[in-house]
């Protein structure tokens, strides 16, 4: 989702849209008390849609209640990752803020204050990892994701599957019975939102269970080649479009329409990752018939998903009130059960786990974290992925299979394959 022209004038598009309501059932922090922090900060956040009613009327009078003398003002951006990183190149871009996915982890240090080392946050917070450099973690992830699809059990069962697929063609295989025994759509692609389409890179390193399958393309010089996690991947996605098992004109998509869509059985699948959940549970007449199934790729007979941190919220290394900072990033961490509420994997280790994953847990699927680049190879590989101007996590490319798999574009899966393989030969050879 990337082509890095500056320090953070890359765009990329990992977008989690979230719903959430706090309680107040995890463990409290043990940071500063409220007499001794005070000040003014702002909190930038994506969350234009809970802005107003979660964060202002329920996190904020709990905040308080410990921290009277901080006082907080919400700053909800629509276009987050656009916004922010161009006012990354002043100083002003809040107090907390999630860092953007377009800052690499060598970056990390110029934007933004260390919260500790990953000795001393390890123990207490997942995915710390993922926001680290040099031993020091610069933010702490808001949730947690497993990677998965979302589907609705009542058309699955009038279709007639019974059994979560284990490979690429049981999957194929049951998006058909679905289509042709009821009248929903089998796979929904949101290709025109664009951003959907990104979360099929999710499944690598779970496809494998290889936690070195990221770290692995700054090695590789054709990511696409028969057997690879990519052509695994985006193989499934060509076939799927290939064969009609999506809407008729992927153009028209409506993202906000299609969770209603899925809850009420006119969609039968989306690969999202288990943010969804509770999105379009909340569509939904019947909780239940909300589903979500393990990436269809079982290895040696267990299924596995990646998870991982989403947005991490951080410090600017340029704020005037670091400790009223670090007082709302620890509350909100340890406090507010914003992970819980939305059915995400909490960061804090001693949290909830989510019910919205206890299919997951039927199936005997095994939870996967990736591992961070070796030392000195930080960031290599979005460095390539920049260079070959492919972005993984962006939507063009994947949008560029669908259009060739339902006939607007000429080109083969084979072309678009060899081309992006040659592209990232000459990128790896030309970065490292």
């Amino acid at each position: 989702m990337r082509t890095r022209l500056s320090a953070v004038a890359a765009l990329a598009i990992t977008v989690g849209m979230l719903a959430a309501c706090g309680s107040d059932d995890e463990q409290p922090d043990q940071g500063a008390t409220g007499s001794e922090v005070s000040g003014s900060i702002t909190v930038l956040t994506q969350r234009t849609d809970i802005v107003d009613s979660v964060f202002k009327k329920q996190y904020l009078p709990r905040f308080n209640q410990k921290y009277p003398g901080v006082t907080v003002k919400f700053e909800a951006i629509t276009d987050y990752e656009g916004e922010v990183r161009i006012r990354m190149n002043t100083k002003d871009y809040g107090d907390v803020l999630l860092i953007p996915n377009s800052v690499t982890a060598d970056q990390l240090p110029t934007f933004f204050e260390p919260l500790g080392t990953l000795d001393e946050l390890r123990p207490k917070y997942r995915f710390t990892t993922e926001q680290a450099y040099q031993g020091k973690v610069y933010g702490i992830a808001i949730t947690g994701n497993a990677q998965g699809i979302l589907y609705n059990k009542k058309v699955f069962q009038q279709a007639g599957v019974t059994e979560m697929p284990k490979t690429p063609d049981e999957f194929l295989a049951a998006l058909k019975l679905v289509k042709e025994k009821t009248s929903a759509i089998p796979l929904y692609t949101n290709y025109a939102a664009g951003w959907p389409l990104t979360q099929w890179e999710g499944m690598r390193g779970g496809i494998t269970n290889d936690p070195e399958a990221v770290n692995k393309l700054a090695h590789l010089d054709a990511p696409w080649a028969p057997g690879a996690e990519h052509f695994t991947i985006d193989s499934l996605l060509y076939n799927v479009v290939k064969q009609g098992l999506v809407e008729k004109d992927p153009t028209t998509t409506d993202w906000e329409q299609s969770k209603s869509m899925l809850a009420k059985g006119e969609i039968a699948t989306m690969v999202l990752g288990s943010w969804a959940i509770i999105q379009m549970q909340e569509k939904a007449t019947d909780k239940a018939d909300i589903g979500y199934m393990p990436i269809p790729v079982a290895v040696g007979g267990t299924y596995y998903s990646v998870t991982g941190g989403d947005y991490k919220n951080a410090i600017n290394i340029n704020s005037k009130n670091k400790a009223a900072a670090r007082a709302w990033l620890d509350w909100f961490a340890n406090e507010s059960n914003y992970a819980f509420d939305q059915g995400g994997l909490p960061p804090l280790k001693s949290g909830r786990m989510p019910q919205q994953l206890v299919d997951f847990q039927k199936l005997g699927v095994e939870f996967m974290e990736l591992n961070p680049a070796p030392s000195g190879e930080e960031g290599l590989v979005q460095r390539i992925d920049a260079e070959a101007e492919i972005g993984l996590w962006e939507p063009k490319y994947r949008q560029r299979i669908v259009d060739a798999a339902r006939g607007a574009g000429k080109e083969t899966l084979e072309q678009i394959f060899a081309d992006l393989n040659a592209r990232w030969a000459k990128a790896r050879a030309e970065t490292t």
